[in-house]
């Protein structure tokens, strides 16, 4: 795999070709061609920005720094959950990424220093940067669910980071006998990819229908309503009768707190015991965030959406789930644009250009059952300190045929297919 993890500093000062002093000149005077881009957090959104960074610029010096040297992607993850995919489908390398050019730092970025422009890292070697680009995602607000921690999820799994946590949770559904209960706790919103809950509800229901149909899914929700929300209740009547039912936020469906000891789940008028809980926790920024100080009181990262630039700290750009991007959904395929966006804004900015207004599209796929499948498309620019929805977008009709179901469900799979083979492959 070529990837980076060079051992000393020197060693990687000779490979990047990059300067021992901090950098004292702001990034727009820089020549275009000897500029430092560091890019943190290896998913759809800065993988996409670290490849177009690169290919806009070849003479860039694109870092992108990610400790995990293989990623696992969340759309889908739920077709894992309910046995209907390997996970190895959802793994993807960064060799295609090292050889267009972009260092590869397998590592963790532990320090941000702004005023030094530098990025420290777990080794405590550092990069140097003109922009530094954050797509760290999401990190869990364990502080917002009481009796929930990193140790809980070991027994009530999150699955909302795909990797062990998916295939425990199949596990566990594989283990449990035919007649149990399965509880999924839904949090409020601001969260990444709202509509993934229900779209996990269905395909679990799916699974015990065919394996263990005397179970039941239970969906606790911090939320009156969803997204496509008749879309979903239409095909849960349509393929699941009453194997699934979901208290809202007015009926009492707000999970207080949880009981990893008894596999209790507890809302303001009710405890529930499943035999497998599903507790998805309150999201924030990831953690880089924070650290950096581009993350406000909210949790989130307040930009620029012309350039993704933080409201809060200069030279630093947030793109994907972490960035409060007002009505584009948290999802890959929004990560995705925001990355590619944010790149364009960057050569320009460093080249003294001005910058060119995004219009970005985020769509939405959910599952319900194979070959049962609808979207929600929208397109969004900035208005404001957000992005706001303009027109153009749609969604799939509550009435389609099912020929049109099947339709929907394929072209999900060709768009996880092209997404992919753009981001990594």
């Amino acid at each position: 795999m070529m990837l980076m993890t060079t051992r000393s500093v020197t060693r990687r000062k000779a490979v990047l070709g990059i300067a021992a002093a901090p950098l004292a000149l702001p990034a727009i005077v820089r020549a275009q061609g000897s500029a430092r881009v560091v890019v943190i957090g290896g998913g759809f959104g800065g993988a996409a920005c670290a490849r177009a960074l690169k290919r806009s610029e070849a003479n860039l010096q694109v870092t992108l720094v990610e400790p995990n040297r293989t990623f696992t992607a969340c759309p889908f993850s739920n077709e894992v959950i309910a046995g209907l995919r390997e996970i190895e489908a959802q793994q993807f390398g960064y060799e295609k990424i090292a050889s267009d050019g972009v260092t590869v730092i397998a590592q963790a970025a532990t320090v941000v220093d702004p005023q030094a422009r530098r990025v420290t890292l777990a080794d405590g070697s550092s990069l140097p940067y003109d922009r530094l680009v954050l797509s760290p995602g999401v990190d869990f607000h364990f502080d917002g669910l009481p009796g929930y921690d990193e140790a809980a999820s070991q027994k009530m799994p999150h699955a909302w980071k795909a990797g062990e946590q998916t295939m425990l949770l199949r596990r566990q559904l594989e283990a449990m006998e035919d007649g149990g209960l399965v509880t999924i706790a839904v949090p409020a919103n601001p969260s990444r990819c709202p509509p993934a809950p229900y779209e996990r509800a269905s395909l679990i229901a799916h699974y015990l229908k065919t394996k263990k149909p005397r179970s039941k899914v239970l969906i606790l929700d911090a939320k009156d309503n969803f997204t496509q929300q008749r879309l979903f209740e239409k095909a849960w009547t349509e393929l699941y009768g009453g194997m699934i039912e979901r208290v809202s936020l007015s009926q009492g469906g707000r999970v207080t707190s949880v009981d990893p000891a008894s596999n209790t789940v507890i809302t303001e008028f009710g405890n529930y015991t499943a035999q497998v809980a599903n507790v998805i926790p309150p999201q924030r920024a990831g953690r880089i965030a924070a650290i950096a100080g581009v993350a406000d009181t909210t949790g989130w990262c307040p930009i620029d959406p012309m350039t993704f630039e933080s409201r809060l700290v200069p030279n630093i750009h947030v793109i994907g789930d972490a960035c409060l991007g007002g009505g584009i959904p948290k999802s890959a395929s929004a990560a995705s644009a925001q990355g590619r966006a944010c790149a364009d804004a960057i050569v320009n900015l460093i080249a003294g250009r001005t910058t060119e207004t995004p219009r970005l599209t985020g769509v939405c796929y959910n599952t319900v059952a194979p070959a049962y499948g609808f979207s929600l498309a929208g397109n969004y620019q900035p208005k404001g300190d957000i992005f706001a929805e303009v027109e153009g977008g749609t969604t799939s009709p509550l009435d389609a045929p099912p020929e049109r179901r099947a339709r929907e469900a394929a072209e999900t799979e060709r768009w996880f297919q092209t997404i992919t083979a753009a981001t990594f492959g």
